[in-house]
């Protein structure tokens, strides 16, 4: 075991030296001897390999620090200051091994470089054998194409609300990411909703432009093709399943009103305030599930002004629509503006409007 006052006595030497090439000797020979005994060294003298390693890194060209971190990159215990400093290094030559492999980084470092380096530093990241959802928000934030991609794909990556969120939008106009983010089995199903939904009409459009004659078989081709993901997302969906029980027991026992459904929508139950929603406005289910996945804001204050629900539900279902991004004050307020001015009878019609073409639609499916 080498002393610590010889390691001490190394590192003056090396720094009193002006030749890079001695540094960098040093420093490989202070790597050997750490790498050699890793698992049996205590926090104390990890600590001083760290100091040294840090001091002597700082004094020597990219090439070397590249070799270096490469060393290191794989030591389960290799210290964790020298690690974050090679981790967040400018060069893509030292930073990338480490950001990909790496057990040693924090999510605080991996957010860190993913907010401030390069594309390349964050497509190291996103290569990573595991993804917190914390490193996830900043990489299909700030992430490029090829970033995005590659992190919707890591069967190890995690995701928030607006985590998928943000993927979903992005889906709108990059088919590959779209059937990444779709190949996800935990993708929440209100955001599979609005990734087909969008989708669809992405796929409409197209065809509409290349033959406005086939625009009508199109929309119903469509539509069909929803409602059918839609309905087996939900058959499938055991979460589902249970939603529908539960609130189907709150109702035959009295219990759906407006509490229960605020309270539904406060907690960020998607299925559940869907549910309770489609049987309060007698709706089917497939078109309380595309208002609220797709965030159609007028459609919400409809369903909701037609039922006598008060802003204060309404407004938690447009938050439970919103997901985690939330919405604005100023367009909360613009919807509180266009509620307070809709009229309840002008609600009720379009209400049944709806109902009136769900009808139309399933006779015509079923014949």
């Amino acid at each position: 075991m080498l002393s610590r006052q010889s390691l001490i006595d190394d590192l003056e030497s090396a720094i009193a030296n002006n030749e890079i090439g001695r540094r960098a000797e040093s420093l490989r020979r202070v790597t050997d001897l750490f790498v050699s005994g890793a698992t049996h060294y205590t926090d104390e003298q990890i600590a001083l390999f760290d100091d040294v390693m840090s001091r002597l890194a700082s004094e020597i060209e990219t090439s070397a620090r590249s070799t270096f971190g490469q060393r290191l990159m794989t030591v389960p215990n290799a210290p964790p200051g020298i690690i974050r400093t090679l981790a967040l290094d400018d060069a893509i030559e030292v930073a990338g091994p480490i950001l990909s492999q790496s057990e040693q980084l924090d999510d605080a470092t991996l957010v860190e470089g993913a907010r401030t380096k390069g594309q390349d530093h964050l497509l190291a990241i996103a290569g990573r054998k595991t993804l917190a959802e914390a490193v996830t928000d900043v990489l299909v934030e700030r992430g490029n194409q090829q970033v995005a991609q590659s992190t919707a794909a890591n069967p190890g990556a995690r995701f928030s609300e607006f985590g998928y969120s943000t993927l979903v939008k992005r889906s709108e106009n990059d088919a590959e990411l779209a059937l990444r983010v779709w190949a996800r089995p935990e993708i929440p199903r209100q955001h599979l909703l609005k990734l087909f939904g969008d989708a669809s009409e992405a796929v409409r459009a197209q065809l509409e432009g290349a033959d406005n004659r086939k625009a009508d078989l199109i929309r119903d081709m469509v539509a069909r093709a929803s409602e059918q993901v839609q309905a087996q997302s939900r058959e499938c969906s055991a979460e589902y399943i249970l939603a529908r029980a539960h609130v189907r027991s709150l109702h035959e026992a009295g219990n759906l009103d407006e509490q229960a459904l605020r309270d539904m929508a406060n907690m960020g139950k998607f299925d559940e305030t869907t549910i309770a929603l489609s049987m309060m406005c007698k709706l089917p289910i497939g078109v309380i599930e595309r208002a609220v996945a797709r965030e159609w804001s007028e459609q919400i204050l409809v369903l909701a002004k037609s039922i006598g629900l008060s802003w204060d539900t309404t407004k938690a279902i447009l938050l439970l629509q919103a997901g985690t991004k939330g919405s604005s004050t100023h367009e909360i307020n613009q919807c509180f503006e266009r509620f307070g001015k809709l009229q309840p009878q002008t609600a009720k019609k379009v209400i049944e409007f709806y109902r009136l073409r769900e009808r139309a639609a399933t006779a015509a499916h079923s014949n």
